[in-house]
């Protein structure tokens, strides 16, 4: 009977089956080789977490030293993030002409500059001076690492790999911290100078670390370059399949036919950056509006909801609420650090399995709690005489629990979504406009904080930012669409319509790809 079975078998052509071929496929490896590609590019953020960081605890003996006023102490910790619009705007336009690898290496040798002219500054003009030159390199690292880091990376670990630049904020900012409290025992005129300056050493190493990377693919098959796209697609792709895909997709995004397959081809003009301003702002599609105002809306919710008010002035609130000696307070200082960074850490594996939007409205659902908390115990605190252990011990906890909600998902996906939201021709501007959006509320949200708190007392300051952090709930639940799992090229797909359902999306991505249909519009019932 087996033998007639295995007869049957041979007739027909069709090999028999084992157990084996039931099972579900296995999930692919992650890629060594693009994650090592997204390390190198993200570690350029240290530079900006390291300046948050440092700031917090310079400022304080900054302000001794050179007699400086409150609103100056303001001006300086927040007006580098208007100096990086500069550098995030002209970035854009650089990485298209020059490439996304020596981008990185043009903001290394600014930020260099910067840092050493804050470490020798003899007095406040000066000292903005180097902040001056320290943002614009800031600026410029903020805008190229996501987005260098998403058109490297597989579409299966896109997620995890574009968190990057995230952790590497957090990172620096607890250095910062820790740099923080090992130069506070120097002499008050040296101690602000070396926190400051020390930023200087890691860009010397990252510039130059940086030029073992190769170049983005997507970036190569803007120029034409066909032959060293495909050799770096095949490096960072999870299979040879899914390489010459991404190699179509690209060509087709950049306009590109198909039959091109010369290692150099001609491409058109608008390739290099042409036009892109008009695309974006002038006459937009439906989907790129949608695009460009989720991208600006989700930059500027990140910051307006208060995180550079707790992260730069946390030794303030800190003694609001009741903390009164140096160390203890740069010590409590250092745990916001550590924490914001166990829980990045945390985030960078959560992106990939659960998705962006789960991820996002339960961080900012926590955030919303812990604000409102923390402006609760503030306020409690502001109306006694007499310290109140449990109520320090609550705005502590609240502190912290505000930060790990934040480092969970809203700090990582903001960078993650709009790396990976827009379409080829428009993603290095586009990506240029979200940091510029992120920079510029940043810089109003740090140059404030002390004024407002003033004004409406600290309590009524986090009140505030709950309910900023509330709106932000709603835009976000409207207006974000889920993108786990897409190849950036058929991004475009999931925007231009208000209505869309993401419930049914992600579940059938695949199997619609499997059958054929091509780009699914949410909202459209997986019509094409």
């Amino acid at each position: 009977m087996a033998d007639r079975k295995a007869e049957t078998n041979a007739i027909s052509g069709q090999p028999q089956k084992t157990l084996a071929d039931f099972d579900p496929p296995k999930k692919p490896k992650r890629n060594v080789y693009a994650l090592a590609c997204a390390i190198l590019a993200s570690t350029t953020s240290v530079l900006l977490g390291y300046d948050i960081g440092v700031m917090s605890g310079a400022v304080i003996y900054i302000k001794d030293d050179l007699k400086i006023s409150d609103v100056q102490v303001e001006i300086l910790a927040g007006i580098l993030n208007l100096y990086c619009l500069i550098g995030s705007c002209a970035a854009g336009r650089t990485s298209d002409w020059i490439g996304r690898r020596y981008t990185i290496v043009v903001s290394q040798v600014i930020f260099f500059a910067g840092a050493i002219l804050m470490g020798f500054a003899t007095n406040y003009s000066f000292l903005m001076a180097g902040r001056f030159v320290a943002g614009v390199g800031v600026g410029y690292a903020l805008m190229i690492a996501p987005v260098y880091t998403a058109e490297v990376s597989p579409a299966s670990t896109r997620g995890f790999l574009s968190s990057f630049p995230e952790v590497f904020i957090n990172a620096g900012i607890l250095i910062g911290y820790v740099s923080n409290y090992g130069f506070s025992k120097l002499p008050l005129h040296l101690g602000w100078r070396f926190m400051l300056g020390l930023g200087a050493i890691p860009s010397v190493v990252l510039g130059t670390v940086v030029l073992v990377m190769p170049e983005s693919p997507r970036w190569l098959v803007m120029q034409g370059r066909l032959g060293d796209a495909k050799k770096i697609l095949d490096k960072t792709s999870d299979s040879k399949e899914e390489a010459q895909t991404r190699l179509a997709d690209i060509k087709q995004a950049a306009g590109i036919p198909e039959s091109c397959t010369d290692d150099v081809v001609p491409v058109p003009k608008r390739s290099h950056g042409e036009d892109v301003w008009k695309d974006l702002f002038v006459h937009p599609t439906p989907a790129v509006r949608h695009v460009l105002l989720a991208a600006v809306g989700i930059h500027f919710f990140q910051q307006s909801s208060g995180i550079d008010s707790v992260v730069l002035y946390s030794p303030r609130i800190f003694e609001k609420a009741g903390i009164t000696s140096p160390d203890q307070k740069l010590l409590a200082t250092v745990a916001v650090g550590f924490t914001k960074t166990v829980f990045i850490l945390v985030a960078t594996f959560l992106l990939d399995k659960t998705g962006r939007r789960p991820l996002l409205l339960s961080s900012v659902a926590g955030m919303i709690f812990s604000l409102a908390t923390l402006g609760v115990g503030l306020t409690i605190i502001d109306h006694t005489d007499h310290k109140m252990m449990w109520a320090v011990v609550l705005c502590m906890g609240m502190v912290l629990s505000y930060v790990a909600f934040f480092s969970i998902g809203m700090g990582p996906i903001t960078w993650v979504y709009s790396s990976e939201i827009f379409p080829l021709k428009l993603r290095a501007q586009g990506a240029s406009i979200g940091v510029a959006v992120n920079r510029v509320t940043s810089g109003v949200i740090s140059m404030t904080f002390i004024s407002l708190y003033k004004g409406i007392t600290i309590g009524g300051a986090f009140f505030l930012y709950a309910g900023i952090a509330t709106v932000s709930f709603v835009f976000f639940y409207f207006m974000l669409p889920e993108t786990q799992g897409r190849t950036l090229e058929d991004m475009e797909g999931l925007f231009g319509n208000f209505k869309w359902k993401f419930d049914n999306s992600t579940k059938n991505i695949n199997k619609n790809r499997e059958d054929g249909k091509g780009q699914i519009q949410l909202g459209t019932n997986g019509q094409t």
